[in-house]
């Protein structure tokens, strides 16, 4: 135990003395340097890399949170809701058939790498992820700018797009922290159109380095057009363990975090470490690789959603810090269908409708991943194995392969596994953005995790988008919840609730209803 404790302390000195010395140009100076003593730094600690910081090339929460601190988009959420206001366009008009948009853009905004900010520069990201210059990994592409048929420059200042209909969803999803930031053109063009190990966005902070495994460096953006962020430099930190990043929270190796396992919030609170506990804007769940056998079938998907027990499983796993998911679509989002409870534990049922299917000894192929999210605080191999236990009392023999995020990410995109655990937490508060997930359309994107496809769930997609807001579009996406619900291509598990800790010196942090942390109000006694 001496020999563990003395590990433990031993790590926090070295960690402390890398990001002290480390970050930025900091390590470059004396150490009796002014700059370095006053310099103000925030340590945030997540489960792992992201996987790229591309808005345009990425679809993961890991990701997003260093990106909404490096980039901006035309518009914007206010600080709290999924409420819009603007950003880098200061003002919008819809046409009255709903298909035109224009914007008048923000002067004066730079990027970070001095290219001017202008209708050029939004008509180059929107054009690069449309046909025929969008790449096959962009994720979110077809999902943002699906829609749009074109985008012209009116004049330096104002954009103006045009889209193949009506499309609802289209202003919320200009506000999403994916696909929709604007970076810039010039970055782009030297970095063969890619840049995500060199992020150059107009946000608050600017990129400095990244070291892979171990950290994100951003310094401030002094020549931000708008308020500027009130600290020096930002590390995003990356350490797997909840346990191991709670600990470096306790001893001041790190101002904030995410992932809090809920084992650890005993400890975090009797050490005057603050936690966030609010509801999350998110879906824990079970996916069936519904493209091929076994689970092409319907019914065997069934089966297999009566032997889990949704209520204990997440009662044992989340410990009052999750809510257990019915419905694809968490209760406060406009177009909730109250009305599915199905798939209620009864192993006896899953029994006999695995006799009727023939299956009564299946072996499966489970896949998981390795670190938290902020839907599955657990992580996925914990829930795996949980299920794994469930499926043995019926019959089934599953294994389990687990991958770090980002492999993981690549055995989903190539099909692996029969069965894999996944998530989403929302980008824009519309019911569009969840469902979306079962879209045919988005199997290539790998947003659609299931490969599900269903003709009346894509119908029922497209007539929610060209509704406007209100009960009959509310009634679209219950009907969608319905249909799914019927044909099981996911086990829903949990609304985990948003959860993170920090120390009492920080304020003003808050985690965004959106699962992002946005930095530039942070500041650090």
């Amino acid at each position: 135990m001496k020999k563990k404790i003395l590990a433990l302390i031993m790590t926090t000195i070295v960690t402390s003395t890398i990001f002290f010395t480390g970050c930025g140009d900091g390590g470059n100076k004396p150490a009796n340097s002014t700059v370095q003593n006053t310099a103000k730094t925030l340590i945030f600690a997540q489960g792992s890399d992201p996987r790229g910081l591309d808005p345009a090339y990425v679809d993961d929460g890991e990701s997003a949170k260093v990106i909404v601190n490096v980039y901006e988009g035309l518009l914007k959420y206010k600080d709290e809701s999924t409420e819009l206001e603007p950003c880098l366009a200061r003002s919008w008009n819809i046409s009255k058939d709903g298909k035109e948009y224009t914007f008048k853009l923000r002067e004066g905004v730079k990027f970070h790498d001095g290219t001017p900010f202008n209708a050029d520069a939004v008509k180059y990201n929107i054009e690069r992820q449309l046909p025929p210059n969008a790449k096959e990994d962009m994720p979110y592409a077809s999902f943002t700018f699906g829609q749009v048929q074109k985008v012209e420059k009116v004049d330096d200042y104002t954009v103006k797009i045009t889209l193949k209909e009506p499309y609802t969803p289209f202003l919320a999803n200009l506000a999403m922290c994916l696909a929709a930031p604007m970076a810039s053109p010039e970055a782009l063009k030297k970095n063969s159109g890619n840049i995500n190990e060199s992020p150059v966005g107009t946000g608050p902070f600017k990129f400095v380095a990244w070291k892979k495994g171990e950290s994100i460096s951003l310094e401030r953006n002094n020549e931000y057009w708008g308020d500027k962020a009130k600290a020096d430099k930002v590390v995003f930190k990356f350490t797997k363990e909840n346990s191991v990043r709670a600990s470096e929270l306790m001893t001041g190796a790190v101002d904030m975090m995410d992932g809090v396992d809920p084992n650890d919030v005993k400890k975090i609170k009797d050490s005057k470490m603050n936690i966030l506990n609010e509801k999350g804007m998110n879906i824990n769940y079970m996916a069936f690789n519904c493209s091929r056998a076994p689970f092409n079938d319907t019914k065997l998907r069934q089966a297999i959603s009566y032997a889990i027990n949704r209520e204990e499983l997440v009662k044992y796993l989340y410990q009052g810090f999750a809510d257990v998911a019915y419905a694809p679509l968490p209760s406060f989002i406009p177009g909730f269908n109250d009305k599915i409870k199905s798939y209620e534990y009864n192993p006896e049922k899953a029994k006999n409708l695995l006799k009727e299917a023939g299956k009564e000894n299946l072996q499966i192929k489970m896949i998981a991943y390795s670190n938290p999210r902020p839907y599955n605080p657990v992580n996925g191999q914990k829930l795996a194995e949980a299920i794994q236990n469930y499926l043995s009392k019926v019959g089934i023999k599953a294994t389990i392969d687990v991958y770090p995020w980002k492999e993981y990410k690549e055995k989903i995109a190539q099909g692996e596994g029969d069965i894999l655990f996944y998530g989403w937490t929302g980008d824009n508060g519309d019911a569009d953005n969840f469902l979306s997930l079962f879209d045919s359309k988005e199997i290539k994107s790998t947003l659609n995790s299931a490969k599900y496809n269903s003709s009346k769930v894509d119908e029922l997609l497209a007539k929610g988008r060209r509704t406007p807001n209100g009960e009959e579009r509310n009634n679209v996406y219950k009907e969608i919840q319905s249909v799914v619900d019927k044909d099981a291509p996911w086990l829903t598990i949990s609304y985990a609730k948003d959860m993170a800790a920090y120390s009492p010196k920080i304020k003003n942090f808050k985690v965004h209803p959106t699962g992002v942390v946005f930095l530039k109000n942070v500041d650090k006694e």
